[in-house]
């Protein structure tokens, strides 16, 4: 365990996900943010993808959760617990404590970002620093972010979707709406109880959107159907129907059209010149929600500006915590 200390780590601390970057070696780890406690003892049972296996499978007396809420802390001792469980997989449990970069949304309050400081440290770190997600997420995707020229990024989480334009190392206009991922998922289940009389749960919602989610309706004419398994509200009993991606491009309308509306904001919200880079280099999809069909085409259609996904969507913002790494001295004289 010796090579791995005084090793930084990056914490790309999402609401679904959670990605951990361990300076000198990359990515290390990447599992859903989720905890299931024994609500008895309160004595954590499982972190990550083993308490993901458990969600709607668990008996009374153990609940699975997710302790991060819209990208903010919703359960702080819980999360503490979890990023216990990230940091000592991510370096060992017996190398000294790290110096931790943590990503947060954009638009954050102090009060918030003063909690996960506290949690990182708590859980282990030796000190803790924030990046903000958009700005992590233009570092990850490799774009100029400490050049006199205008970028944007537009990064899907699962709670948060956040927009921003970035020129000479800083965020110049920026958007943050909770409506992403989870929200897409909550909009299917609502769809498919209203249309069908049936009830679904969160990871089935999450698996036909990856499956057929589509942000265009008459391109999601072209991509089929599947069968999804649920229990119909009318008898009670386990039910399968056949569900089509223009079912699922119908339930997200609303957040598609939510995110389209945030982008052309923080469009408005920039100065002509930033605006003019934009045009010509185009606005750069991150996050889970970047690998949504047709998203970049719908936004571009929208917008008149060109649209392009990120070569690693999914690890942009943890690369970019990652090499955020590489500054702790300034994030250190920021602090004082």
């Amino acid at each position: 365990m010796r090579w791995f200390n005084n090793k930084g780590i990056g914490i790309d601390l999402g609401t679904a996900n959670t990605n951990v970057y361990v300076e000198g070696k990359g990515i290390a780890l990447g599992e859903p943010s989720v905890v299931a406690k024994d609500n008895t003892t309160g004595e954590v049972v499982a972190v990550g993808l083993d308490a993901q296996k458990m969600i709607g499978r668990t008996p009374g007396s153990i609940v699975a959760i997710r302790p991060m809420k819209d990208g903010v802390i919703a359960d702080y001792d819980t999360t503490i617990a979890m990023m216990e469980y990230f940091i000592s997989k991510g370096i060992g449990k017996r190398a000294s404590k790290p110096s931790v970069v943590v990503c947060v949304p954009g638009g954050g309050t102090e009060v918030e970002k003063r909690a996960i400081i506290d949690a990182t440290k708590m859980a282990g770190a030796k000190e803790a620093f924030l990046i903000e997600e958009p700005f992590a997420a233009a570092i990850g995707a490799g774009l100029p972010v400490n050049d006199p020229t205008g970028s944007m990024v537009v990064d899907i989480g699962g709670g948060t979707t956040d927009v921003a334009t970035i020129s000479l190392g800083g965020i110049v206009s920026s958007r943050t709406i909770k409506m992403a991922g989870d929200q897409m998922d909550i909009s299917i289940i609502h769809y498919i109880r209203n249309k069908y009389n049936l009830l679904i749960g969160d990871r089935t919602a999450e698996s036909v959107k990856m499956e057929l989610g589509c942000a265009s309706i008459e391109a999601a004419r072209e991509l089929g159907s599947t069968d999804i398994r649920g229990r119909d509200l009318l008898t009670g009993l386990p039910k399968t129907i056949e569900i089509s991606a223009v079912d699922i491009a119908e339930a997200i309308q609303e957040v598609v059209d939510s995110i389209v509306i945030a982008v052309k904001g923080t469009l408005e919200d920039t100065s002509p010149e930033i605006s003019a880079d934009v045009i010509d280099r185009g606005i750069v999809l991150t996050g889970g929600g970047a690998m949504l069909k047709h998203l970049s085409e719908v936004i571009a259609e929208q917008t008149e500006v060109p649209v392009f996904v990120a070569n690693d969507p999914l690890n942009c913002v943890a690369i970019g915590t990652g090499e955020a790494l590489n500054h702790l001295d300034l994030y250190r004289k920021q602090s004082r």
